[in-house]
């Protein structure tokens, strides 16, 4: 299949890299850091020069940051599209505009699945992510396959928008505990107990975790990078989940709590540095 990439990130290029290891053909976009489309390109992708090019794919993989960067790309897209093509969104999007977009590009004959990910650059560039996909069933039928070139885990979860739904909450519980892995250890660290001791006997009692792991463990080196997971995503996950916990009816103190923890972290300055950093005892002051 014909693939174009818009958003050769992180996620992006572990993506299209095994889609093109898979045999597929892969358009990818200028992004503005320029080393993973060479990258691509030397691996036999084309690189287009506009998103009218980009539109001549069969099914379009959309690896952007916020639902509103992906309305304004299909906006972009829109008078290049035809009927049969497909429309992926990998990012973490709002489902509530998921569903517009999947409703509006119906009219068009154009499909759109959601496909959330689970996993981070490692697991892509692996193809062993997990995807939550929304999709109609048919929809699913077609893309299955290739969501497998860079997935070990794919799971339908219903129409479009069910994929962000169930990202959403899935990101809920991983940004809950990363506040609280930041809490605790900051708390250690007032207590004068040492870190190092605290996590190795953490490691064998519940509190061991992948965030506990990815977080603690690099910042006894020093390193506070370990959770490759931008605080402003965080922030910007959390703040749609609150938003579909309202709409669900079971929004609570915790919610606002976890939302209000990463808010601050952005409003301080910090949007840019990964979620471990809420560890690094210099910007201790937004935990």
């Amino acid at each position: 299949m014909h693939v174009g990439l818009i958003g050769a990130g992180m996620m992006g290029h572990g993506m299209a890299a095994n889609l093109l290891r898979a045999g597929h053909r892969v358009t990818v976009i200028a992004h503005r850091n320029r080393a993973p489309v060479e990258d691509l390109v030397a691996k036999g992708a084309v690189e287009a020069k506009t998103l009218a090019e980009i539109a001549q794919a069969e099914a379009i993989l959309l690896c952007v940051t916020t639902s509103k960067v992906v309305e304004h790309t299909i906006r972009q897209l829109r008078f290049h599209l035809r009927p049969g093509q497909i429309i992926m969104d990998a990012g973490t999007s709002a489902p509530a505009a998921t569903k517009k977009l999947a409703h509006e590009l119906e009219g068009l004959g154009v499909a759109f699945a959601d496909i959330p990910l689970t996993g981070g650059p490692e697991q892509a560039e692996q193809g062993v992510l997990g995807v939550l996909c929304g999709a109609s069933p048919e929809t699913f039928v077609r893309i299955e396959a290739l969501l497998s070139c860079f997935a070990t885990t794919i799971r339908h979860v219903g129409p479009p928008g069910s994929g962000h739904t169930a990202k959403l909450i899935s990101n809920y519980l991983v940004t809950g505990m990363v506040a609280l892995v930041a809490e605790a250890f900051g708390a250690a660290r007032r207590a004068g107990i040492g870190w190092k001791d605290l996590y190795e006997a953490m490691l064998n009692g519940s509190g061991n975790s992948g965030v506990l792991r990815k977080m603690v463990e690099p910042a006894l080196r020093g390193d506070f990078d370990g959770y490759r997971f931008a605080v402003a995503n965080a922030a910007k996950d959390i703040g749609y989940y609150a938003e579909l916990a309202e709409g669900l009816g079971c929004s609570s103190q915790l919610t606002e709590t976890v939302a209000e923890i990463f808010a601050r972290a952005v409003e301080t300055g910090h949007g840019g540095r990964n979620v471990s950093h809420l560890l690094d005892p210099a910007i201790d002051d937004v935990s």
